[in-house]
């Protein structure tokens, strides 16, 4: 209770407030570094890459227990929208994927993290052995691969263009952006 207590006031802090999606990664994110040989109190971004299967409140824990980041290119978002998080610790190639098999009833926020709290890790957490194959291009460190977009003329970085008929395009030439450029506000 009390390393849980801890861990949750560092996400709580990072989060901008507690909740149960915070309180559950913070639980997955210790066991899988416990798992993994690591120790959740020692500063292990260098030594991990986690891969989250959704942007909500669990994120945000991984994030502030491990202190990976996007940024840093140690946290990525698998965008499953799935619970989960997989830890792939650099330094032995071990893996493991977390996520939380046990549904609580309680509709109190407060109810919930406390019991969250006293729920044994083996009742709470399931973790599972597994393999991740990271490319070089998502390693951290700078980029290993850059090109430059024939139509835009924007730099892309870490292998993420597109060759189409000879062609090096960024993947919004290539394929459609997300946005729309608009010519002029107001």
């Amino acid at each position: 209770m009390e390393d849980f207590e801890y861990f949750l006031n560092k996400a709580a802090a990072f989060h901008g407030g507690t909740c149960v999606g915070l309180a559950l990664g913070t639980r997955i994110t210790v066991a899988a570094l416990r798992y993994l040989g690591l120790d959740p109190y020692e500063n292990n971004k260098k030594k991990i890459i986690v891969y989250a299967e959704i942007d909500r409140c669990m994120t945000d824990a991984v994030q502030a227990v491990t202190g990976c980041s996007l940024g840093k290119r140690s946290l990525k978002h698998a965008d499953y929208g799935r619970f989960a998080a997989t830890f792939v610790n650099l330094e032995t190639g071990r893996a493991v994927r977390g996520t939380v098999g046990k549904v609580f009833s309680s509709q109190d926020k407060d109810n919930t993290i406390r019991e969250i709290a006293a729920t044994p890790d083996e009742d709470l957490v399931t973790l599972q052995p597994v393999r991740v194959d990271i490319p070089e291009n998502d390693l951290p460190g700078t980029p290993r691969e850059t090109a430059v977009c024939a139509a835009c003329g924007e730099r892309v970085a870490d292998g993420r263009h597109v060759v189409r008929d000879g062609v090096t395009l960024c993947k919004a030439c290539a394929d459609g952006a997300y946005y729309t450029v608009v010519e002029k506000e107001g």
